[in-house]
């Protein structure tokens, strides 16, 4: 009973799993995808029909407002890009008026919250917290008022609060008509019900006359109202002079493009300038005398009359208590009162004299206090005072401190980058360093079918979990199987289902196999491990795709009652002889059968059937070409030889690449440039001097161009003159008298010298001499006898050779 029971849910897992692989498409999720196209395409006619009753059925004008209503109901496509989450239909939401994308109510409130206590500082002090700033939509950055922050939940036309779900209706909407005003307004309002996204053009008809009102009045749609005639306007143009020639457009006409000469303003020149712009001033000073008959007008190119003289009249002294009446001619003298201006302090007068010019800045001593409170100092009033001391309030974050010197209090909010990791994990927070939660990623990803032809745009993060959109574009694969194209089906993700066209394919024996395509047939595998039950899991798939043979062939021979393939022809056991296609040598085969081509219709030539040739190529080479043929056995000509050869060149210090085949076509001068590395070549010239031709063959040219300092003997005399001729003897230098002349002072110097060192040398053995013959004198000395009496010897005595040795021996090396 347990075997039989084995059996039986073995064999349910296999038709479960052969099930599986056969149905591609599961038919239930297209029923379930028909029948909600089906309520949602009512629920669109529904939403449409007072608009289309208005434009005769023409729904044209919709697709921006029909886009908008798919993705209320496509599943997942409407998402609150502030938590990243689907927005539901029994969800409180709020729409923006600019891009009209929905967010939850309670995401927008905190958005809105959050986006003013992040910009309402400009980090000043006297400005925090005062200023009203707006807040901005998190898509499109349309700003909002404070006072319109949303607080309640509305439908799209704002007529219904808290509106009820109800799923014969558009999610969020009250059913009623909208009746929003249409944008730009033409006093009718929206037809259709209350509906999310923008309100389509007004379907109204109206009578109305083209922009120059010289047609006849003519019925059309209110969004479309404004036409042209295309006749000429007609109209006058500012100029006064000339009518627009322009077709029949709207607004106001465009300046007269027709050019005309126009004096200036004052009269004295003349220019041709665009007749719709005739005033204009040259750059001449007016020059003319003022009425006070010492001064001249200093305006430039002007109309009417000068005016009196900017001089005349009371006039005031530089501090405007004093006002005398002088003659133009003369400057206003100061009235030696105090000057009494308020400085720029605002707290103090000026004391000096009535002067002209600024006055100075404030000098006063004053106690002044610090802008924290702490600290008093007494100084001058026009310097500010801002103690050391660093304020230690933790900012608005609540993480860091305010450190600033001096400050007043009001710490403005923190100025570093948040920087922590979003909710997408792919970007960073960019915003201020702020307390609670980052706002979230504001970037969109694209979302891609298989095709990449059909594309949804979701919030950054979603792109993992979201399912990619169902495209409508055929599958433009290339078949996996032999045929040129596949059977059509839409864009898909994985593989294709299998073809199921006829194979087609040409038999051994000429016809074309019947049999469904069978390129990637399911074949069952078959494993040689028994499992030990219906619990353990087949380490091996029940069924693999692969190629199957095509099957033999049963069409009838009308000369044998055998089926096709079994007529085959026999096997003579000779060797086939057959020419192969390399045109050298001959199939050695048995003899077997050979497709006959029209090439081969002689029945000498090889056929697919035969033997490939293997052998090299044994053709000869181009002389001077060391390298065997790349291709293999093969009819006619060889290839050029593409490889690189490895040489030296002629000075054989570079290693150059040539290419074979330039190398061997190549003339003898060719050769020779080609061998060349086009340095300078490294030899030496009998001269001693470097080769100055660039690397070369052969022995190097004796002309050595070098240039050289030639001497006379006593290496006084010098000139440069070529190597080359040095060498040869064509160039010489020879002493001239001068030279001779020191030779002979230079020879007496030498003998001189040698005739004082000889007198020297004769001295100092005298002196050696000498000092012997002393030393024997004492020796005597100590052999007379005891009662003799010594005579002591001077000083003099004593140390004169030890004086006048050397004295003399200067002496000497001075001569």
């Amino acid at each position: 009973s347990s075997l039989k029971k084995f059996d039986e849910i073995k064999k349910a897992n296999q038709a479960a799993a052969k099930k599986l692989v056969e149905d591609q498409l599961s038919s239930s999720s297209e029923d379930d995808d028909e029948d909600a196209e089906v309520k949602q395409g009512k629920i669109l006619d529904k939403t449409f029909t007072i608009y289309t009753s208005q434009t005769d059925g023409d729904a044209s004008e919709l697709e921006r407002t029909r886009q908008y209503m798919n993705e209320a109901f496509q599943s997942g496509a409407m998402t609150c890009l502030i938590c990243i989450a689907s927005v539901k239909r029994n969800q409180a939401v709020w729409s923006c008026c600019g891009c009209f994308c929905i967010f939850h109510l309670v995401c927008i409130q905190k958005w809105a919250k959050d986006s003013l206590f992040l910009v309402s500082s400009p980090l000043t002090d006297d400005d925090f917290g005062k200023k009203d700033y707006p807040w901005p939509c998190p898509k499109c950055r349309f700003e909002y008022k404070r006072s319109e922050t949303p607080s309640r939940y509305y439908c799209y036309c704002g007529k219904v609060e808290n509106p009820t779900v109800d799923p014969w209706l558009v999610p969020h909407s009250c059913g009623q008509i909208c009746e929003r005003e249409f944008k730009p307004s033409c006093g009718h309002k929206c037809l259709l019900l209350c509906h999310p996204g923008p309100c389509p053009p007004c379907p109204k008809m109206v009578t109305t006359t083209c922009h120059c009102k010289k047609a006849k009045p003519v019925p059309r749609r209110c969004s479309a109202k404004e036409w042209s005639c295309r006749l000429p306007c007609g109209r006058t143009l500012l100029c006064g002079q000339h009518a627009c020639e322009n077709p029949c457009h709207a607004g106001d006409c465009q300046p007269c493009p027709r050019v005309s000469k126009q004096r200036c303003v004052c009269g004295r020149q003349t220019a041709e300038r665009l007749c719709a712009s005739p005033q204009w001033q040259c750059d001449q000073v007016c020059r003319k005398c003022l009425p006070c008959g010492n001064h001249t007008c200093e305006q430039v190119c002007h109309a009417g009359p000068c005016g009196d003289c900017p001089r005349s009249g009371k006039r005031s002294c530089p501090c405007g208590k004093t006002k005398f009446t002088l003659p133009c001619t003369e400057d206003v003298p100061t009235c030696g009162d105090s000057c009494d201006k308020v400085l720029e302090c605002g707290i103090h007068k000026c004391s000096q004299r009535c002067h002209r010019g600024p006055c100075e800045i404030c000098r006063q001593e004053v106690e002044k206090q610090c802008r924290c409170g702490k600290h008093t100092k007494r100084m001058p009033c026009h310097k500010p005072y801002l103690c050391e001391t660093k304020c230690t309030k933790i900012r608005d974050c609540q993480k860091h401190q305010c450190r600033r010197k001096c400050c007043s209090g009001n710490c403005p909010p923190c100025d570093q980058v948040c920087g922590r990791t979003l909710g997408c994990r792919n970007h960073k927070c960019p915003s201020g360093c702020h307390r609670g939660s980052c706002n979230p990623c504001p970037e969109t990803v694209d979302v891609k079918c298989s095709c990449g032809k059909t594309v949804i745009k979701v919030p950054c993060g979603r792109e993992r979990t979201i399912k990619p959109p169902k495209c409508k574009q055929l599958c433009s694969r290339p078949p996996t199987c032999h045929h040129s194209t596949q059977e059509k089906h839409y864009c898909h993700f994985g593989r294709c289902p299998p073809c199921r066209q006829p194979c087609q394919k040409t038999l051994t024996c000429g016809h074309l196999c019947p049999v469904p395509c069978h390129d990637e047939a399911l074949v069952k595998q078959t494993g040689l491990h028994q499992s030990a039950g219906p619990w353990e899991q087949p380490s091996e798939p029940a069924f693999i795709r692969t190629a199957l043979p095509c099957p033999p062939c049963e069409v009838p021979i009308p000369v044998s009652p055998l089926p096709c393939h079994s007529a085959n022809p026999y096997s003579c056991k000779r060797f086939c002889g057959r020419l192969l296609d390399c045109q050298n040598h001959t199939c050695m085969k048995e003899c077997h059968h050979v497709t006959k081509l029209n090439s081969n219709a002689d029945g000498k030539k090889a056929g697919p059937e035969c033997s490939q040739c293997e052998e090299e190529c044994t053709k000869p080479r181009p002389a001077g070409c060391p390298h065997r043929c790349v291709l293999p056995c093969h009819p006619g000509d060889c290839p050029s030889c593409l490889q690189m050869l490895k040489i030296k060149c002629h000075c054989k210090l570079s290693v150059l690449y040539i290419e074979c085949l330039k190398l061997t076509c190549a003339d003898l001068k060719e050769k020779e440039l080609l061998i060349s590395c086009r340095n300078q070549c490294p030899k030496e010239l009998p001269c001693g001097h470097r080769c100055k031709e660039i690397c070369h063959s052969g022995s190097c040219p004796l002309n050595c161009s070098q240039k050289v300092k030639l001497r006379c003997l006593c290496k006084r005399l010098k000139k440069e003159a070529q190597c080359s001729k040095i060498q040869e003897g064509q160039v010489s230098l020879e002493c001239d008298a001068l030279c001779k002349e020191m030779k002979r002072k230079a020879y007496e110097i030498k003998e001189a010298e040698a005739k004082a060192a000889l007198e020297e040398e004769k001295r100092r053995q005298q002196a050696e001499l000498e000092a012997f013959e002393n030393r024997l004198k004492g020796r005597r000395k100590n052999k007379r006898r005891k009662d003799e009496v010594e005579v002591e010897q001077s000083s003099w005595q004593k140390y004169k050779n030890l004086i006048m040795l050397p004295v003399f021996g200067v002496a000497v090396v001075m001569v």
